[in-house]
């Protein structure tokens, strides 16, 4: 395995980025880190509580400067980046330019509707919508957010696959 092998996720929230780099961390016996989870760590406030104390744009500046600092590290690891990471500040250029390998793990917007549907209590940017409010919220999210996500060097589909699988798959970019 190649020295400092730095694999990023990408995608949009629901798309399994957590799940997926936690078991591809365990199969390259290397540390999983999720960026909310560093920044919750480091700011001693949950996401959720960020937005509503300080407000999204001091979120993002700090979300980008977490990002930096994870990717400046000189070790191995996946990341879980949030879904709305690649589109702010030049943090998709940032990994890119940083990270050996970035994957966009995609969805059709059906797909995401039908797994994000049960988690809008756990879920702070859907909690408020409506369930038939969902595919249209989701699908613009999708639109706007699709340009970064595809910037990423490999593309996995997620569909009817199991964690295993997607596994797999992704490691074979990595040999």
């Amino acid at each position: 395995m190649a020295k400092d092998l730095k694999v990023v996720l990408l995608g949009y929230m629901g798309s399994g980025k957590s799940t997926v780099g936690d078991a591809l961390a365990q199969k390259l016996n290397i540390p999983f880190k999720d960026l909310d989870g560093v920044i919750q760590e480091k700011e001693g406030k949950t996401i959720s509580q960020l937005f509503h104390e300080k407000g999204e744009l001091y979120f993002r500046k700090k979300e980008a400067y977490y990002l930096n600092q994870v990717l400046d590290l000189e070790a191995s690891f996946v990341l879980a980046l949030g879904g709305g990471t690649p589109c702010y500040a030049n943090n998709m250029a940032d990994v890119l330019q940083k990270a050996g390998t970035s994957i966009y793990l995609k969805m059709t917007l059906t797909e995401l509707v039908l797994r994000l549907e049960g988690q809008r209590d756990t879920r702070p940017l859907i909690k408020g919508i409506k369930e038939g409010d969902l595919p249209e919220f989701i699908g613009k999210h999708l639109f706007e957010r699709a340009p970064f996500y595809q910037r990423a060097l490999h593309t996995v589909n997620v569909a009817d696959k199991s964690v295993e699988a997607l596994v797999e798959e992704i490691a074979s970019f990595l040999v």
